[in-house]
């Protein structure tokens, strides 16, 4: 077997660990490196990312590692949320949407929980548009980023409150999935309108 790139492996787990990040204790226990591996790994990869060529940076925060996207290039992503055909939402977000608005705060892994899918593009979708936001950090190990909808959301559906959202009957799970649909073709018709 050939040796492995490390510092590929590295730009992997980056990419793989998405909006969240990841954390550099990790990044050494699964790589089977020390920090002094580490390190130079890192900020050799910062370095190729910070090259004009490239869209993408790797930024640390709170002591971890995540890629964003460069400053210089944000008219570009603000063209593309605002672009005609990324109007209407997918199924995938509105499934996403359903479930912040009516388990909020929630986290990431919580929402793919429950809709059986990875959901890291619904939730930049969502968040791009505006709909939901991020709102604090769970407890306990990880401190997953938390989720919940915005006043942007309310307005765009015709809601004062999440009181008003349609009840969210506590029965069996295999209703659930039902009554997500009924919430869908809601979002759907205020999407709709809202052209």
């Amino acid at each position: 077997m050939a040796a492995v790139n490390k510092k590929a492996v590295l730009e992997g787990l980056l990419f793989v660990a998405g909006d969240e990040g990841t954390e550099k204790d990790q990044l050494m226990e699964v790589l089977d490196l020390d920090k002094e591996q580490l390190e130079p790994l890192i900020e050799e990869l910062k370095k190729e990312y910070e090259k004009s060529e490239r869209g993408m940076q790797i930024q640390e925060v709170a002591g971890g590692l995540k890629f964003t996207t460069k400053k210089e290039h944000a008219e570009f992503y603000k063209k593309l949320v605002r672009s005609p055909s990324s109007a209407a939402l997918s199924q995938a977000a509105l499934e996403a949407l359903a479930v912040i608005a009516y388990r909020q705060p929630v986290s990431r892994m919580d929402i793919e929980e429950i809709r059986g899918v990875k959901t890291e593009r619904p939730l930049r979708t969502l968040q791009a548009k505006g709909l939901v936001e991020q709102n604090g950090r769970q407890e306990g190990t990880g401190r997953a980023i938390l989720y919940g909808t915005t006043n942007h959301f309310l307005d765009q559906f015709g809601l004062s409150s999440l009181n008003d959202l349609p009840p969210f009957p506590e029965q069996a799970e295999e209703k659930e999935e039902e009554d997500y649909d009924l919430f869908f073709e809601k979002f759907q018709k205020a999407a709709a309108e809202d052209k």
